[in-house]
């Protein structure tokens, strides 16, 4: 039987799981996590500790068809400039909860497009962030480009704020790809943004490349590809395109008659994979690659490597807190999510308080089941010794939980007495396994394709 025969038997080819960038999964927040819970929990950080702090800006220029996130368009820099003053606010507040002494590890602002901002607003949302939390030493501080909505004024005031790292979304390079996407944007413009960054001494550069587009073929991703690594970026994520036109209606602008296949769109990833391994990059997770010398390979390689809502990470601070409309944040304590509206959170926080308005308290087994599912996710293996050493839970319950998986997954997995690992050919199936994991209903969430 070939290995693509038992992935099919398997069910890939027909699954729909989570990406679990968290556990419990977003569809599973609910109520009974507000304002007051946050605050709680923010107050309970350990004085001189570091956090992780992202912030969102909903907002784009045109809005891709392709994408599902939480944006809206905007002709006008007027609801820009009146979000940022909001942004603003909210960080005040959030120094006042703060304990004494916490410094920033990361700093992520992503979106939408965060680089829609005028220089002299970023250059004040970066002094509002950093007076209410200075950087640590070693800290990132991250920014996601959009090449078509970006130029020197705006980089030069990135620089000048401390950006350390920036991230570009490419997608596609083919032309016809791009226009049945809704995201025209040349290979020469983004050659052009990647050199203006790195002139500026912004020496760490990440780009997100998709497969399974419409009209995708393995000569024409291998042409993207191959096009992307002349620009050199230190970590690429290579994300599967989820076609969910039910629930993102921008999408229903795409034929879906066009999409590859289950089975073409795991060629077209495998054909992605080689390119990039063939040079240099090492594998991360499931869909990153990254250059040896990148920080986040060297976590992959010391085992430290985290998984959080931006994908996979190198930073092991255990509190990320987001801010904006619909922005997550994580806690020892649970989960808390930012109302999704920008009307609604401005009114929140115009009225002095936080945003939050669900989430999720850990309860039972969450956190060593979320613990698990990262392990998966990040090594492709479960280490026995570390979740009985880290987790009230009995050998014979855990053995239980791990032999369940394994028999899901005939020939797949290994189990043994150090714990269970995912064979190199049944990587395709992690998301699938981490799944036998989750002890949440997930029929009632619709969740992107397993490949």
């Amino acid at each position: 039987m070939t290995v693509q025969s038992q992935l099919m038997r398997l069910g890939l080819f027909d699954a729909r799981v989570p990406r679990y960038t968290s556990y419990p999964t977003a569809p599973h927040f609910a109520g009974g996590v507000g304002p007051k819970t946050f605050a709680h929990w923010i107050e309970a950080i350990p004085a001189g500790s570091a956090i992780s702090l992202y912030l969102h800006v909903p907002f784009c220029r045109r809005l891709c068809w392709f994408c599902a996130c939480r944006t809206q368009g905007t002709s006008s820099d007027a609801p820009v400039l009146a979000y940022a003053k909001v942004l603003k606010t909210e960080i005040a507040l959030l120094k006042r909860h703060l304990p004494r002494g916490v410094r920033l590890s990361r700093l992520h602002w992503g979106g939408g497009t965060p680089t829609l901002l005028a220089p002299d607003s970023m250059r004040e949302l970066a002094d509002a962030v950093f007076d209410a939390v200075p950087m640590a030493e070693g800290a990132e501080f991250s920014v996601e480009i959009d090449p078509n909505e970006i130029d020197a004024a705006r980089l030069d005031a990135l620089a000048a704020a401390g950006m350390t790292r920036a991230s570009i979304g490419v997608q596609d390079f083919d032309p016809e790809i791009q226009k049945t996407i809704g995201r025209e944007q040349s290979y020469e413009l983004t050659k052009q943004v990647a050199d203006m960054i790195r002139d500026r001494g912004i020496t760490s550069l990440n780009a997100d490349i998709l497969y399974g587009l419409p009209f995708q073929t393995s000569a024409r991703i291998s042409d993207s590809v191959q096009k992307l690594l002349t620009l050199n970026p230190d970590r690429v994520a290579l994300y599967g395109y989820a076609h969910v036109p039910w629930m993102s209606r921008r999408q229903q602008m795409i034929p879906s008659n066009a999409m590859p296949t289950p089975q073409e769109r795991l060629a077209l990833f495998e054909t992605a994979r080689q390119l990039f391994t063939w040079d240099g990059y090492d594998e991360i997770g499931i869909d990153h690659f990254a250059r040896p010398t990148d920080s986040m390979a060297k976590a992959a390689r010391a085992g430290t490597l985290r998984r959080n809502f931006q994908g996979y990470t190198d930073d092991t601070a255990p509190v990320l807190v987001g801010l904006g409309a619909s922005s997550i944040s994580r806690f020892p304590q649970g989960f808390a999510q930012n109302v999704s509206g920008t009307a609604d959170y401005t009114r929140a926080i115009r009225d002095g308080g936080f945003a939050t308005h669900r989430g999720h308290v850990f309860t039972g087994e969450d956190v060593m089941r979320a613990r698990i599912i990262e392990a998966l996710m990040c090594d492709f293996r479960v280490d026995r010794a570390e979740i009985l050493a880290g987790f009230d839970i009995t050998p014979e319950r855990l053995d239980s939980l791990l032999r369940t998986a394994a028999d899901g997954f005939p020939g797949m997995v290994k189990l043994d007495a150090n714990g269970l690992t995912i064979l190199p050919e049944a990587k395709p199936l992690t998301r699938m396994i981490a799944r036998a994991f989750d002890a949440y209903d997930q029929t009632k969430a619709q969740h992107s394709a397993a490949i």
